[in-house]
């Protein structure tokens, strides 16, 4: 039998789980009964935003000129946030198709997915989808795959995922176009991880793909980097439904379960390898996912049962199991108590775990505003200097201490119709933006270069540029470098006390105008109190801004009509004396929303 290992990657919205539903129905793996739209995206929150957020593997039968072939495909994320799950799928495949949409065509993810297969080497499948649409245009967009990724335009496939126009052909291609795994270069079994989930029931279930050698059930393994032994007491693969099989050979996936409790012995990119005879080396693995946004969780303490902290930890366990692509570590913060400080890949990353975290975990969260990582150069206590990063400015030390303050620069690729390219190069340049190149990509399309800091792009960029260009442009970003700059620490006072959360690192420039307007967004969030609350932004101990919220007040002296104006005197001291110690041991309550009008930038 045949085997082929493939992902199918493109553009987010370019249609890659319509696809692989068609792929699965026209390998009979379901029948049309069976068949729903998106039925690889398992999660309720990949089917409510109608992306995919994990990577799933399936496998399916098919024959070809009287030959059966086992296809095994991943489908893989399209959002430039989850770039680290497309990467780890394609380590486990000799070939990639490249989903390309017909009316709209190459996008700025689909040149970055093209160039992560190139690096690793596999054959790639150029496909036009939707050409079922009145506006697709094939032969034009065929040309566009040629000028921008250098794949030759005759090798595009056409299809129509939604209507299945186009699929018998691109299943031979399959079968035709890509390599055979190669054979076992050892004897003795390698296997790659490339993914784990946590079932409650079975343990942990582990996803991998067999290299050298094979898997039977009832073999010792061991995970070559945990240094952990287990038992496999269950084999098999996804078509789409879980089917067992007895032993796994070298060139196929398969998802094992070996009694495996806790979540710290699975490593994904680990090797698995018998325990009797094992490999001498292990396969390569990944390069470990940098986290580029990060920001705080806090266990809400609104519900009954007051603070949820080990509630929040336990959610958190499971959930980096399944997506080992964020990392936390506990904080504690005078206003909020005790929570984590989290390192996500991007922002819908986050709003992504955030959200799990609430359904699967069951608790509820309050979130800071996310900061970048930032790279300072300090003197010591003997005044030798030393780096350090930085993922909060509440870490941040002395500006007396800090010799050299650096931010990360984003190399930023925006895809754009010709009409609104004046309007993104404003709205670039106002974000500290350095234009490095424009390319013409196709009539009336162009992609512009920037090179932008990311604090600038983290909160509302793709927003804003998603309505500047009614839609049509689409951005990708990725890190290049740090460079120092002129950076301060902004902090937040209220009622004289700094509040950390609140504080924000932004360029000493924009310092006043950034404390200014965040302020007055801070005086519409929190409630009026009893007594008066000043807000003040600070720079070191220098007040750069104020905003005063007015206390209530009552009409002490309503009663006293006629008589001695000493009298009604003597109540407004009596009154005046009553709000200053109030004020003095009074607690100001901040809300959520208070926290998420750092982010906001404004006009």
């Amino acid at each position: 039998m045949h085997i082929r290992n493939f992902s199918i990657i493109a553009h987010i919205d370019h249609g890659k789980s319509t696809l692989a539903d068609r792929l699965l129905q026209a390998t009979n793996a379901v029948s049309d009964r069976e068949a729903k739209a998106q039925l690889l995206d398992s999660m309720d929150l990949e089917r409510e935003r109608g992306i995919t957020i994990k990577a799933s593997a399936v496998t399916v039968m098919h024959r070809h000129n009287g030959e059966d072939y086992m296809l095994n495909f991943i489908d893989t994320p399209g959002h430039v946030d989850f770039g680290y799950e497309v990467s780890r799928a394609l380590k486990a495949c000799e070939g990639a198709l490249l989903i390309v949409d017909a009316s709209q065509g190459v996008e700025a993810q689909t040149v970055v997915n093209t160039y992560l297969a190139v690096e690793q080497d596999l054959e790639i499948v150029p496909v036009l989808n939707k050409i079922d649409l009145p506006g697709a245009r094939p032969d034009e967009i065929a040309d566009e795959v040629e000028q921008v990724l250098g794949i030759d335009a005759m090798e595009c496939i056409p299809v129509s995922a939604k209507t299945g126009e186009g699929i018998p052909a691109l299943l031979d291609a399959i079968c035709e176009r890509f390599p055979e795994p190669r054979p076992s270069i050892i004897e003795e079994t390698r296997a790659l991880i490339f993914d784990a989930v946590y079932d409650d029931y079975r343990g942990v279930i582990v996803y991998c793909r067999v290299f050298d050698g094979k898997l039977t059930v009832g073999d010792k393994i061991r995970m070559m980097g945990t240094e952990r032994t287990f038992t496999i007491t269950e084999l098999g693969k996804y078509n789409p439904k879980q089917e067992k099989y007895k032993e796994i050979g070298a060139g196929e996936t398969c998802y094992l379960v070996a009694a495996i409790k806790t979540l710290s012995d699975v490593r994904v990119g680990d090797t698995i390898t018998i325990e009797h005879n094992p490999a001498a080396e292990a396969l390569e693995g990944y390069e470990p996912p940098v986290q580029m946004v990060f920001c705080d969780f806090y266990p809400s303490t609104t519900t009954e049962k007051g603070n949820d902290f080990e509630e929040l930890r336990d959610a958190m366990e499971k959930l980096i199991l399944n997506d080992s692509s964020f990392s936390y570590q506990a904080v504690h913060s005078e206003a909020l108590g005790f929570g984590f400080r989290c390192g996500f890949l991007g922002l819908l990353h986050m709003d992504i775990i955030q959200e799990r975290l609430e359904r699967e975990g069951g608790v509820e969260v309050v979130q800071t505003a996310p900061t970048v990582s930032y790279k300072i150069k300090m003197r010591g206590k003997r005044n030798e200097i030393f780096d350090k990063e930085i993922h909060n400015p509440a870490d941040l030390p002395d500006a007396g201490l800090i010799v050299e303050f650096s931010e990360p620069i984003c190399k930023v690729e925006i895809m754009t119709p010709g009409p609104y390219i004046g309007e993104i190069m404003k709205l670039c340049m106002e974000r500290r933006g350095v234009f490095k190149n424009q390319v013409f990509v196709s009539h009336g399309r162009e992609m512009l270069s920037f090179e932008i800091p990311l604090a600038e792009i983290i909160f509302d960029f793709y927003d804003k540029l998603k309505g500047i260009s009614q839609g049509y442009a689409t951005m990708d970003y990725e890190v290049i470098r740090y460079d120092k700059n002129e950076l301060v620490k902004v902090s937040i006072l209220i009622n004289g006390d700094p509040v950390e959360a609140l504080s924000l690192i932004c360029h000493r420039d924009r310092a006043v105008a950034r404390g200014k307007l965040l302020l007055s967004k801070l005086k519409k969030q929190i409630d009026r109190h009893q007594f008066e609350i000043p807000l003040q932004a600070a720079i070191g101990g220098k007040i750069i801004a104020r905003e005063t919220i007015k206390g209530f007040r009552k009409d002490v002296t309503a009663k006293c009509y006629g008589g001695d104006i000493s009298r009604k005197r003597k109540l407004l001291e009596a009154q005046k004396k009553g709000k200053s110690k109030m004020k003095s041991i009074g607690s100001v309550n901040i809300p959520q929303k208070a926290f998420m009008a750092v982010l906001d930038t404004g006009e």
